[in-house]
């Protein structure tokens, strides 16, 4: 019979600090709901109008199929370029990025510019290529492409830097060139990882696609700020629906892609 030890240690021992801490975290944060006048009687209160919303939204609307189908089409087709540049182009900034692989003189230009894609919100940079580019799909797909570097970059590159060199050192000694130890070493250690993140992006993409047409940049966003400003909230529910059914088939469909290249 195994005794069990009652004397072992605490996984989670007590500390002065870590009190402290803690202490100090639900002060702010009891002081920051109290500045922004966060009360159970607003929240009851917008419930009130969310049902009254919910209520003008049923039964949903999709007599102007042919409508919504245009801006779902458009906001896949945005996803689709999007992110086939924006996860070709991670490839090589994740190289790049990578400390293990590549003197500090050029990781740390392009983690700085990968740094940089990620920061702003897609909806900012979408309004700043809708200022630039103008209205319609091209501003759509380089703001997702400038957010498909800022994330699978960064995860691209972590992940190479954890791969184990031993496999590089043994390409390396029978005189391969660097291409060739990039793709028959480091690749075959990370391709799963990437394939994961590849098909985590276009799901994001293809949310994003919908809510950055809000400020112009083209797809389903757009069709469905237009329903939001008339007021048409029965198309508004079938919008909605609609964007949910493509999401959860995407779900489906990238699992089906991730148990067929890993």
């Amino acid at each position: 019979m195994v005794k069990v030890n009652q004397n072992r240690s605490n996984p989670f021992p007590k500390k002065l600090s870590t009190t402290l801490i803690w202490l100090v975290f639900i002060t702010y944060l009891v002081y920051l709901i109290n500045s922004f006048g966060l009360e159970w009687t607003r929240i009851v209160e917008g419930l009130s109008y969310a049902n009254t919303l919910i209520e003008r939204m049923m039964p949903p609307n999709f007599s102007r199929w042919e409508l919504l189908l245009d801006g779902l089409w458009e906001s896949i087709e945005i996803s689709v370029i999007a992110s086939s540049l924006g996860i070709f182009l991670s490839l090589f900034f994740g190289l790049f990025a990578a400390r293990n692989l590549m003197p500090i003189y050029v990781s740390a230009p392009v983690r700085v510019f990968i740094a940089l894609c990620r920061s702003f919100h897609p909806i900012i940079i979408a309004i700043l290529f809708v200022k630039s580019v103008g209205f319609g799909a091209l501003a759509g797909i380089l703001t997702l492409i400038v957010a498909s570097i800022g994330f699978i970059a960064k995860l691209f590159a972590e992940s190479i830097e954890e791969i184990s060199l031993k496999q590089i050192e043994a390409i390396k000694s029978t005189g391969a060139s660097f291409g060739s130890i990039i793709i028959f070493s480091v690749l075959p250690q990370v391709f799963s990882r990437f394939i994961g993140f590849s098909t985590y992006q276009f799901d994001s993409n293809l949310r994003n696609s919908t809510m950055i047409g809000i400020v112009g940049a083209g797809g389903l966003g757009g069709t469905l700020f237009s329903a939001f400003q008339r007021f048409d909230y029965d198309f508004v529910a079938a919008i909605l629906i609609t964007i949910v059914l493509v999401i959860l088939f995407w779900e489906f469909l990238s699992n089906v892609i991730r148990r067929i290249f890993t």
